[in-house]
Order: structure tokens, then sequence, then C-alpha cells
């Protein structure tokens, strides 16, 4: 099917652009020096051969995600987690097109370790990324991320750029999920919720109902949008978080570099991370139409408020989480061991040891970290209350 032109600047690569979109990558000079770190001892020439070869026979992103990045989740979960599972509801239908949206714990693996699902269970597609373009710092970021089945999210716009922005995001995912017949990952918000209480924010639910016809109930229902909750026994980028508030606390105009962004990046791929756990909640169509009375300003944060609850219902609490809540509230202790407490408290004071600041102010930020693993079990509460 063909693209509309008009969507040309966020798309993902078409299957007539992927073969040349490969070849500019090999031959990037910074990509080249990316790929030198993993195999220093290969000469350029060799290596290049290898990846040319290797690219034979990719005619779409779908092609390029099996091939390349399937296997190296599949390297990463061996390294990175003790395990990977998935829970929760049966996506409907395996012939159907989705909306995932989910709690954000990593730009890059919230959708791919979504996508190892969808491949090992043997859905036909797996999902469209939207990713803010504030990531892509080099061109050779912006190939390997539109080969990889990405859309474009832009950032830092005025507000009259931002509504036509968000206009034209909302057009192509329906356009994606209704004619292409692609799945969709989005992150419930913009960034990652650093104190990990995680909310969908309204705009992402505004923006969606920007695109399609009819009702607000009916161009949502579209879209078929699938809560999904993300788990982390560990998050490898709770130290840097940490770090960050201080810093922002410390000093208002405070803001990360684009190389600290990358550098946080590597770190959430990398990093350990214990058991991941994902929870597929039920369809919000099968609620939808219980909103279709109310007004505009109360639809949306109905809706959001109904998705947060089967997010933070969805969350596998590891005994981290309890003993952070047991240390920051009191009680809890049923849901760990001594050696579980132990454990923890070990790891917590080791994430406290890497935070590299001057004046590193260490109870806050061990009020920090405790926090990000606390709430989980908190929001659990609330919403199984």
């Amino acid at each position: 099917m063909k693209v509309p032109a008009e969507f040309d600047e966020i798309r993902p690569y078409e299957p007539e652009e992927v073969q040349q979109a490969l070849h500019e990558l090999i031959e990037d000079r910074h990509f080249s020096k990316v790929l030198h770190g993993f195999v220093p001892w290969m000469p350029k020439g060799i290596r290049n051969c290898i990846l040319k070869l290797a690219c034979n026979g990719i005619h779409t992103t779908q092609d390029f995600q099996h091939r390349f990045m399937f296997r190296a989740m599949k390297i990463l979960i061996h390294k990175c987690t003790t395990a990977f599972t998935f829970d929760g509801n049966p996506i409907p239908d395996k012939a159907g097109r989705y909306t995932f949206i989910s709690n954000h714990r990593d730009i890059v693996l919230d959708s791919a370790f979504l996508d190892v699902h969808l491949f090992q269970n043997n859905y036909p597609n797996t999902v469209e990324i939207g990713i803010g373009d504030n990531l892509l710092i080099y061109p050779w970021i912006k190939k390997l991320v539109r080969l990889n089945k990405t859309f474009t999210v832009r950032r830092g716009l005025s507000p009259r750029e931002l509504l036509q922005s968000s206009q034209l995001m909302s057009k192509y995912i329906h356009f994606a999920v209704n004619e292409k017949q692609e799945n969709i990952w989005l992150a419930q918000r913009e960034g990652r919720a650093k104190d990990s209480s995680d909310h969908t924010q309204e705009s992402v639910l505004k923006m969606l109902a920007m695109g399609g016809e009819g009702s607000l109930v009916d161009r949502l229902k579209h879209l078929h949008i699938i809560p999904l909750t993300i788990s982390y026994e560990y998050d490898p980028c709770d130290y840097l978080k940490a770090k960050e508030f201080q810093l922002k606390r410390d000093n208002a105009s405070f803001k990360k570099s684009k190389q600290d962004d990358l550098d946080n990046m590597k770190v959430g791929i990398l990093g350990e991370k214990g058991h991941v756990h994902y929870y597929c909640a039920p369809c919000i169509d099968t609620w939808l139409d219980e909103l279709a009375d109310l007004p505009k300003n109360e639809f949306f944060p109905e809706v959001a408020k109904r998705m947060d609850k089967a997010i933070h219902q969805g969350y596998m609490l590891f005994p981290g989480n309890y003993v952070a809540a047991h240390l920051l509230k009191g009680g809890y202790e049923d849901k760990f061991t001594e050696k579980e407490k132990e454990t923890f408290e070990k790891y917590l004071q080791s994430r406290i040891d890497m935070i590299d600041i001057e004046n590193k102010d260490v109870e806050f930020c061990k009020e920090r970290i405790l926090t990000m693993y606390a709430n989980p079990v908190f929001n659990k509460e609330i919403a199984c209350n």
C-alpha cells in the first residue's frame, strides 16, 4: 500500500527504501565506530562485507526486525534478565490490529520485549513504535530506528507547531492501524515517570482522538487500545534518575544533554533488569461505550483513570518493591524474607555508590530510589481496592 506523502517526515521506511537505507547505514562513519566497539578485533572491510551479506533478502522493516532485532533481543534477554514473562488477557484476535499503550520503562525495550512476544507467538505483525526526535541526534540513529518500524514524535515545539504535529501523528496512527493493518506501541506519557508512578497523560488520548471519524468513542475504538503493564525487578537507570533528581533540585535550570539521553539509553538496554514481566489488560473497546454520554472535559480524564487502573492492577511486584515500601512507610513484612531484605538493601547501597556528582546527598538519593520501587506497590493497592 502506498503511504501518502504527507507522512514522509515521520513514518518508518517503506519496502522500496529498505535496501538503500541498509546500505547507507553500513557505510555511515559514526555507525561504523559503534560496531567497532562490539567487535574491535574485526577489520572494518570484513565486518561491512558480512553485514551486507546478512542484509540480502531484507525487503521490509519486519524482515529487518526478524533478521537482526529478534536475534539481538534473545541475546539481551539471556544476558540482562533472569526471566521474561507475558501474562494477562490474550490479545483478542491474532488477525486484528491494536494500539498498545504502556507505562514507560525504556524507549527501546518497551516495544522490543512486546515484539519478542508477538514473534514467538506467531502474530503476523509486530508494532510500529512512536519515539521522540530528541533521541535522533545522529543520522545513523534515525536510519536504524526507521528500519525498526519507528515513526517520529516531534518534541520541543511551539503550541501551534505542537497542534499541527499532533494532528499529523494522529492521522498517521489511524492510517497505520486501519489501512496498513499495523499494530502500534505508544508510551502512556512523554518521557519516563522517573519516580515510577505511572499515569496516562490525557494529552496522549486527545492526540489519538484527533484522527479518525465519528464521536470520541468511535475514534478511540478505531484504534483498539490495549493497556499494557511493564514490570522490572530492577531498573538499570535507577541511580541515573536519582542523580537527575538531585541535579534538578540543586539547579532548577538543569537539563540533560543529548549525550546524557544516549548514555541513559545504553544503560537501560545493557543493564541488569532481573525479572521482566508484561501484563496485557482487556482492550478498552469493551468499556468505552459506557463513557459515550460524558462531556469532552470529563471523557478524557475518565479514560485515563480507567487505563491507569488497568495498568496498575497488572504490576508484578517483587520482594524489592515491598522492601522499598517497608523502608519508606513500614509494614509489608509478610511480603519478603529477611534475606530478601538484606539483598535489596545491598543493591540499594550499590546504586547510591554509583551516583557520581559533587555534594551527593545520600539520604535524598536513597529516598528517591526507594520511591521508584515502592510506587508500584502503592498504586497497585489503590487500583485493586
